[in-house]
């Protein structure tokens, strides 16, 4: 397998996350939809699924093709995660119609916080026992 191809069945997720939720937030507040009284709900409820699946996806490729988990890269993958909230923040004071938002940046942190903590409690279990005096 080449390096391009290696590197894009790792990362190529997290590139692919990133460009729909620059998507997202590149439509004006005006061409929004509205879901009414679940409007708040719906919106706060996508940051925080956006970014709790693109800090798994920095995750996998964090992990690449290691079969062993560094606790240290569901930091990583958060912090990342939580970076990229930071920076689509700014991007969005040019959209007509919207404007940055801390709140939004914290929704994303906890999202994302939520599915690593997830992942690494499938990672806990998924490993092998090993037995005293091996």
């Amino acid at each position: 397998m080449s390096k391009l191809t290696t590197f894009l069945k790792y990362w190529g997720p997290a590139i692919l996350m990133m460009v729909v939720i620059f998507g997202f937030s590149s439509i004006p507040s005006d061409e929004l939809l509205n879901f009414g009284l679940l409007d708040f709900i719906v919106k706060k409820g996508g940051h925080a699924l956006g970014y709790a699946l693109l800090s798994l996806t920095f995750l996998r490729g964090i992990k690449s093709e290691s079969r062993l988990v560094n606790p240290r890269w569901f930091f990583l993958a958060w912090a990342m995660a939580v970076l990229y909230s930071a920076t689509d923040e700014f991007h969005q004071s040019f959209v007509p119609g919207r404007h940055p938002a801390v709140t939004d940046v914290m929704i994303d942190a906890v999202g994302a916080g939520l599915a690593l903590f997830l992942a690494s409690r499938y990672y806990k279990q998924k490993r092998p026992a090993t037995r005293a005096g091996r």
